[in-house]
């Protein structure tokens, strides 16, 4: 089953692929015709962002005058472009009727900010915003009045799901904020920069003095085709010169004369800047980029953390529901030394597979263009529902109510410790302990064969336990010796199955809405019924699996047709409730926030992630935590990544972090401190009082 926001389901690079195509259609047809001759007409209209031209007042001969284009989009999704769109839309092309001599110079926009859509990033505007066109007035104009100005403007309007072309025909009037417009506009620095282009990479020195704060800072190239656009920027400084180095997009030329954009702070202003080619100064304090493998430990210390994080994620609590598995796998183990060996190795083989399986697949789909992390599968409904109905099986097993001899239930041999190994594996992913989140973060920047091999060495750590019991005899003559109390033991692991059934159903919620949990239940009754309907049959002596198909089909039928039609992305989630009243994150207002000179704390959370509710429970949700944040001024913020958000996990990313729980603390204009992923009670309480 596949679910997305809409009733087709399209995986997020289907619908860039398709929207820079449309996009592309549209400006060989309708953006060609347009530039041959002006429709008298608008031919789309401007339903979904407005135009209006305006203009400051009465020019005056001999000055420059200013008109502005404004734009007021209709509803908040939609969004303008700026005059480098990026790696899909269109910049606006305008044409104004002027009086004899007139001159309209260079269009003046305001700070875009960027929309990273699976892999394209674009240079958007959002809400309503202006840009101004300077006129210059010839000394010899004679000016009765406000002169007659018209023109045609043609643009392109788009949600992160489709794009559709607008125009609109314009005469110019008086009126509107235009010293806020100004103010708005990225000012041109008086210096000029430059230039090189070297090693794959653009390299540009902007003359900017060091008492310029830069919180995010980011580089809009203006040249077309120049740059990858979503590639991760890096930013040296020394003294009173910025360096950004940016890798070339590999299919354009590499070349430029000049080089020309705007320079975002990441507070919602900037500069314009203009660079020749020349000489780029190397060197400087690195103030931003990508987490780089100059900056990563030894591969000898990652390999070790992995191994320490997977055996300390035998004690966690999102391993603990199948803990129930092993512990009766490990009794049997009190058998033949063959057969504990045997055994061992199965189970180590399925862990290892798993991880391995799970790593592999998130890195092809980050080289897909996809905004994956740790974890993943969780984010995805099908999956979710897939571990529900898995979870609900070994529940009605556990307790009797049925016999399945591939699970490990006394009856079984390799292939059940193998399928728990396989189930621990994929149980485990919900939680981060210590140690792996250097492994997990280098594993996105190592090459593949080395990535993997960090995975695998993570599942061998998960799996060390099982393995030792079955290759040292002491351990398992440790183990109670097998026995009727295994039925009552399996009896009594049949809660925390049944508990893991029970969240999985609430994340369903969470991820879908209750429409799709509804759903999901109708389908779950018909699998337990069926299995009941087995129990009795296997305990008369009689064929029993037949039975289940017949029970159980029409009930999966339903749910196949049913769980799409009733999925809504995100539909049961509710605003993050919190002690602290953190602000939700987004790059726009970590920067605001960092820019307020007080403390930030950030914290990113998934309601999958039991490590996160964990941490949230022992040291956020605290009312200790809420009055040291108070009394130090601290700014709390928070990212969900319980449904897949594009931009947390490009945030994950770019701080070395493969999923979460992540925590960042800000100090006033200092760069981000990464807390434990194992926050103890006082952590949080200690930091904020620390040097106030």
């Amino acid at each position: 089953m596949d679910f997305a926001a809409s009733r087709i389901a399209l995986p997020a690079w289907v619908r860039a692929l398709v929207l820079a195509f449309a996009v592309l259609l549209w400006a060989g047809a309708g953006g060609a015709a347009y530039a041959q001759e002006r429709p008298a007409e608008p031919r789309y209209g401007d339903d979904n962002i407005a135009a209006e031209l305006l203009a400051d007042g009465m020019p005056r001969a001999g000055e420059e005058w200013m008109l502005a284009l404004r734009f007021t989009p209709s509803a908040p999704e939609w969004h303008g472009y700026w005059s480098n769109p990026g790696d899909a839309g269109l910049g606006m092309v305008v044409t104004l009727d002027l009086p004899e001599g007139w001159e309209a110079g260079e269009h003046l926009y305001p700070v875009p900010k960027t929309l990273l859509t699976s892999g394209l990033m674009n240079h958007i505007y959002e809400g309503q915003y202006s840009v101004l066109i300077p006129v210059r007035v010839p000394e010899s104009a004679v000016i009765e009045g406000l002169p007659e100005i018209t023109g045609y403007a043609e643009y392109l309007a788009c949600t992160d799901r489709i794009c559709v072309p607008q125009d609109a025909l314009l005469s110019a009037g008086q009126g509107g904020d235009f010293a806020r417009w100004r103010a708005e506009i990225a000012p041109l620095l008086d210096a000029q920069g430059s230039f090189e282009v070297a090693g794959g990479q653009l390299r540009v020195a902007i003359p900017l003095p060091a008492s310029v704060a830069l919180i995010e800072p980011h580089l809009f190239i203006e040249n077309t085709r120049l740059v990858a656009y979503a590639e991760v920027q890096t930013f040296r400084r020394d003294g009173d010169m910025l360096v950004a180095q940016i890798p070339l997009d590999e299919f354009g030329t590499g070349e430029a004369e000049a080089v020309s954009g705007i320079l975002a702070f990441g507070d919602g202003s900037g500069v314009r800047f203009q660079a020749t080619a020349g000489e780029v100064p190397t060197g400087g304090e690195l103030i931003a980029g990508p987490v780089s493998m100059a900056n990563t430990p030894p591969l000898w210390t990652l390999i070790l953390g992995a191994l320490v994080g997977g055996l300390i994620l035998n004690i966690m609590p999102c391993v603990f529901p199948i803990l129930s598995l092993k512990a009766l796998s490990l009794a049997r183990a009190g058998g033949s030394e063959a057969e504990a060996r045997s055994e061992g190795l199965a189970y180590t083989a399925g862990v290892v597979l798993a991880c391995v399986a799970l790593g592999g697949i998130m890195l092809a789909l980050r080289a897909a263009g996809e905004q994956v992390g740790w974890a993943f599968q969780l984010q995805e409904p099908s999956v979710v529902i897939a571990l529900l109905v898995l979870a609900t099986i070994i529940t009605l097993n556990f307790a009797g109510i049925f016999e399945l001899p591939s699970v490990d239930t006394g009856k079984g041999a390799g292939r059940g410790a193998f399928a728990t190994g396989l189930l621990a594996a994929v149980a485990a992913t919900p939680c981060t302990g210590p140690f792996m989140a250097a492994a997990l973060g280098a594993a996105l920047l190592l090459p593949t064969p080395l990535a993997l091999l960090l995975f695998a060495t993570l599942g061998l750590g998960l799996a060390l336990p099982f393995l030792l019991i079955g290759f040292v005899p002491a351990l398992r003559r440790m183990l109670p010796k097998p026995g009727a109390w295994m039925d009552t033991f399996r009896r009594i692991m049949a809660i925390p199955m049944g508990l893991t059934a029970l969240a999985l159903i609430w994340l369903t919620v969470q991820l879908g809405g209750r429409g799709f949990a509804l759903f999901a239940l109708v389908m779950l009754f018909g699998i337990v019924l069926a299995l009941f309907v087995v129990g009795k049959l296997q305990k008369a002596g009689k064929m029993a699996w037949p039975a289940f198909g017949l029970v159980a089909a029409p009930f999966l039928i339903f749910g196949a047709f049913a769980l799409p039609y009733g999925y809504e992305a995100g539909g049961g989630r509710a605003a993050q409730e919190s002690v602290l009243e953190p602000r939700i994150f987004s790059r726009d207002a970590l920067a605001e926030a960092r820019a307020s000179g007080q403390p930030v704390f950030l914290w990113f959370t998934a309601d999958w992630c039991v490590t996160c509710k964990v941490n949230e429970s022992v040291a956020i949700e605290r009312e200790a935590t809420r009055e040291a944040f108070e009394q130090a001024g601290v700014i709390a913020m928070v990212g969900d990544w319980t449904v897949r958000d594009e931009e947390i996990t490009q945030f994950l990313t770019d701080q070395g972090a493969a999923g979460v729980p992540l925590y960042l603390w800000y100090e006033p204009g200092a760069d981000a401190e990464q807390l434990p992923q194992v926050l103890t009670p006082d952590m949080l309480t200690e930091r904020a009082l620390r040097d106030r």
